[in-house]
């Protein structure tokens, strides 16, 4: 079967399905709201609990991490992604997401080869350069401090 590239753009076109995308724009809104109302409570629980602001960020910060990595485990994650789509993705919550996906998915590989090895296949490359860009714009701003 011998088609042109615009043939085939037209077929795939007519195959495809609509993209409810106003459904998921919506859905990726509350989702995502939703889950910086918890982080906002969780920060207002450790503030409440007698932390100071600096310190109920990074322990709220942590008990994110810790939520969502238990709802990856529990297989809640995925099910939250499916429905609220791009809204997961708010930066915490879906970094720790990105990290215990794969260590769950190759843990029958082993602790080291497995686990340990594709924990950072998804995250390793933010990781990486996200280091690399603060380095880099570190330096810009040292350099235009000087002058």
């Amino acid at each position: 079967m011998d088609m042109t590239p615009k043939e085939y753009q037209q077929y795939v076109k007519e195959k495809s399905q609509k993209s409810p995308i106003l459904k998921d724009v919506v859905l990726a809104f509350i989702i995502g709201g939703l889950i910086c109302v918890v982080g906002q409570a969780i920060q207002n629980g450790w503030s409440a609990a007698g932390l100071n602001e600096e310190d109920a960020g990074t322990a709220t910060s942590c008990t994110l991490v810790l939520l969502s990595a238990l709802l990856t485990g529990f297989n809640l994650y995925s099910k939250l992604a499916r429905f609220g789509g791009a809204g997961t993705l708010v930066p915490i919550t879906g970094f720790a997401n990105a990290v215990v996906s794969p260590a769950i998915d190759f843990k029958s590989e082993g602790f080291v080869t497995g686990m340990a090895a594709k924990m950072f296949t998804v995250a390793g490359p933010v990781i990486v350069f996200g280091t690399l860009a603060s380095a880099i714009y570190g330096v810009i701003l040292m350099l235009l401090q000087s002058f």
